[in-house]
């Protein structure tokens, strides 16, 4: 089996909330099996889901990212204000325009299948479609949403069909110290070396700012959006409740504006630290009402990377550009880490791949940014995690909102603590190395009870009342 290769912009991608693995890869097998079929020709589509994407799909969008792709769309530049009216006119007509040229008739209720009481063996994110052809044939395609957006086929090599050379070999964490120590170099420099091998350095610079800019106005919309979430559990949003406050009246009216007004506001401790859980929060509110999102490496934990990115950015001396590049590069090669030696998916492992991921990534990168050595960036990334170990996916009714978007808030503390205290020692006298935490993380996932795996059969999710209001 060929090695996983990874770029940045495999982990960091654009896309639409709530759900990387059971949002976004759906939509993105769609899409796939559209582009792989002979689409004009299709009669009839169905299309089944099992294991977590059947159990939580409802709650995840599952159902509505499906007829996104198959109508067409495309997560990164789909309007997401026109959500609801899209699907609201399919679920009436009983139609779907395929690709958005060939209409067939379609009913979610009946071409939708939740098999709850069934799982496939390669992942317990799957999904089948069939498609009916006007001449009679059927064909049909098992996908498996691993994590992150990513989609691997039934019998195909996750890592992909051309692997290429990378300048610098990492399979592990190990690899990574061992190449920067000989080089000379840092973990966000040997990165950009990689990024050449599929594009260039300006390509590669422009794409992350870009990725940056759309964190930024997520943020900027989370923080201005009050109102209840949906799904059912009529959770209230925090975010520009929080925003007002700490504000405290002054003016703004764009993302530049208020960033100005946030440097201006009050900056003793308690102030910093809630507006890092405001940012945190702002994200994951966007993330669960269906708003436009990095994930990062999931949807799930999309707003701790970019709470302590602007954080840093907002809080830190005169952020440049390069060091917005170096905070991604590097916490994209601590994601990497992690999803070839481990996993990014919850339903795989729980809600450590994915809070406990994104803290280890932003940690790691705060900690390179403030000048920390390759070995401080490292432990800063086993710290994080190590405080993560064993965290569970339970999320109430199936949503990406309890206990899914506070936990965002402490996984962005958890990697600013961690960033703090690998500065403040020696790197490499740490005793337990990210590959251990890794390896850990993996055994944990292991012995984890599928319950407690984005299932919503166990935990918070068997607890709490559905009409609770979260406090």
């Amino acid at each position: 089996m060929a090695k996983e290769q990874l770029s940045v912009f495999d982990i960091f991608k654009i896309g639409v909330g709530p759900s990387s693995s059971h949002t976004l890869g759906p939509w993105r097998a769609a899409e796939r099996f559209l582009k792989e079929t002979d689409m004009p020709a299709i009669k009839t589509v169905q299309v089944s889901l099992y294991g977590s994407l059947a159990k939580t799909g409802k709650g995840h969008g599952t159902d509505i990212a499906v007829m996104l792709g198959l109508a067409g769309y495309d997560p990164v530049n789909f309007d997401t204000t026109t959500l609801n009216a899209t699907i609201e006119q399919i679920n009436r007509t009983k139609k779907i325009k395929l690709g958005g040229v060939n209409e067939i008739d379609f009913d979610p209720g009946t071409d939708i299948i939740f098999l709850k009481k069934e799982g496939l063996p390669y992942h317990p994110n799957a999904l089948r479609i069939k498609a009916t052809f006007n001449d009679g044939k059927v064909e049909e395609e098992t996908y498996y949403s691993v994590g992150g957006g990513f989609v691997v086929k039934d019998g195909e090599d996750p890592a992909g069909k051309h692997p290429v050379t990378l300048k610098y070999d990492v399979n592990d964490a190990d690899d990574l110290l061992q190449n920067c120590m000989s080089a000379g170099i840092s973990i966000s420099q040997l990165v950009m070396e990689n990024e050449k091998t599929w594009r260039s350095e300006q390509e590669t610079i422009k794409g992350i700012l870009n990725i940056w800019r759309v964190m930024q106005q997520c943020i900027y919309r989370g923080c201005h959006a009050d109102g209840i979430l949906p799904g059912g559990l009529n959770v209230v949003r925090r975010a520009a409740k929080m925003n007002r406050q700490l504000l405290k009246g002054k003016p703004e009216s764009n993302l530049q504006e208020w960033i100005k007004a946030i440097r201006e506001s009050s900056t003793d401790f308690t102030s910093i630290m809630n507006w890092i859980s405001c940012f945190a929060l702002a994200v994951n509110e966007e993330n669960a009402a269906f708003g436009r999102v990095v994930t990062a490496p999931t949807n799930g934990a999309a707003g701790v990377v970019p709470a302590v990115l602007m954080y840093y950015y907002v809080f830190g001396k005169k952020t440049r550009d390069e060091d917005i590049v170096k905070f991604m590069l590097t916490a994209s090669q601590i994601g990497c880490l992690f999803k070839m030696g481990s996993t990014i998916s919850a339903a795989m492992g729980g809600c450590q791949a994915e809070i406990g991921v994104s803290s280890a990534m932003a940690a790691g990168a705060l900690t390179e940014c403030l000048g920390g050595t390759s070995s401080q960036t490292m432990q800063a990334a086993e710290i994080a995690m190590e405080h993560h170990l064993g965290m569970t996916c339970d999320p109430i009714g199936g949503l990406v909102q309890i206990p899914c978007i506070e936990r965002n808030t402490m996984g962005a503390i958890k990697a600013i603590t961690a960033s703090q205290l690998a500065l403040q020692g020696d790197g490499e006298q740490m005793k337990v190395s990210l590959d251990a935490v890794i390896k850990t993380m993996w055994d944990t996932a292991v012995d984890m009870s599928a319950k407690y795996k984005e299932t919503a059969e166990g935990g918070l999710a068997v607890k709490v009342p559905l009409n609770l209001p979260e406090c």
